[in-house]
């Protein structure tokens, strides 16, 4: 039974243990941590302040992707159509125009394309493997706001609530951002992993797009070498998250959302050591 954390911690005492040695990190960290761990055969669990706000930072890409895959299982669009690259956004607050800044982002190879095109696939790869704001944008634009909010909930991830697209400075400060739980982007990546999210086909692929991730020190830190993994983190000022799908040998999704710590080698390394924990429970045997 999904989320009866506390049925789950009393009858089952490993989960306490793990849980006492999770909040022992957290505590020493002094950052706002917030922590979900489920195994796909829904035997193991763990929550710590699932349903607590952050912004979402590039987590946010996460149901962006899911959103072009029905829209291309449904017909509406093609993955491999050309899209013009136009750096050009307009703001959700009065619809003015603004840009976005090669040294802001974390790729520069879609502004190499500016007046081309890309095809929705490469947007998408781009998007999740490096993380790429421009082309984020991009599909945020193509795929529509309204019909990313309709996936959310349709799949029962009502933590995530995405806004907008990525550097409205106007929204920003008027305090319009995009946020999520991590309760919200657990079930997500449960709905991926167990090919609900679109169809097994459709969720195999975005799959393998977060098993080509890039930047892969947090929860794949925590983990043995070689182990498969697939995931979406997302950084901002003193904000730094991961939300992973780890194929061990008993499969399980795992988030760990951070607020507080500026330098992201420490937050970085907090994840990676609640994800070692979670690896020691519930990943590393059947």
């Amino acid at each position: 039974m999904p989320w009866l954390l506390l049925s789950l911690l009393f009858l089952q005492p490993a989960a306490t243990d793990l849980r006492a040695r999770i909040q022992k990190i957290i505590d020493s960290s002094g950052a706002e941590v917030a922590v979900v761990m489920r195994t796909l055969d829904s035997k193991s669990e763990l929550a710590l302040d699932p349903d607590k706000e952050f912004h979402a930072a590039s987590t946010m890409k996460v149901p962006v992707m899911i959103e072009l895959f029905r829209q291309a299982d449904a017909g509406t669009l093609s993955l491999d159509e050309a899209l013009p690259i136009k750096n050009e956004f307009h703001s959700i607050v009065d619809g003015s125009t603004y840009q976005l800044s090669v040294g802001d982002d974390s790729d520069a190879e879609v502004y190499k394309n500016v007046g081309k095109t890309m095809t929705l696939r490469a947007l998408c790869e781009a998007m999740i493997t490096v993380s790429s704001n421009f082309a984020a944008n991009l599909l945020i634009e193509r795929v529509g706001v309204e019909n990313i909010r309709k996936t959310i909930a349709r799949l029962g991830a009502d933590g995530m609530h995405v806004l907008r697209g990525v550097e409205d400075q106007k929204a920003f400060d008027k305090g319009l951002n995009n946020t999520t739980t991590a309760r919200a982007l657990a079930v997500l990546m449960e709905k991926i992993a167990s090919g609900q999210a679109v169809n097994p086909a459709a969720d195999a692929q975005m799959t393998a797009i977060l098993k080509r991730q890039t930047f892969n020190d947090g929860i794949p830190a925590g983990l043995p070498p070689g182990t498969p993994v697939g995931h979406k983190t997302g950084t901002i000022t003193k904000i730094h998250h991961d939300a992973a799908i780890i194929y061990g040998p008993r499969p399980y999704v795992l988030v760990v959302l951070v607020r507080g710590i500026e330098d992201q080698k420490r937050s970085a390394a907090l994840i990676a050591a609640i994800s070692r924990e979670a690896w020691s429970s519930a990943g590393s045997h059947p």
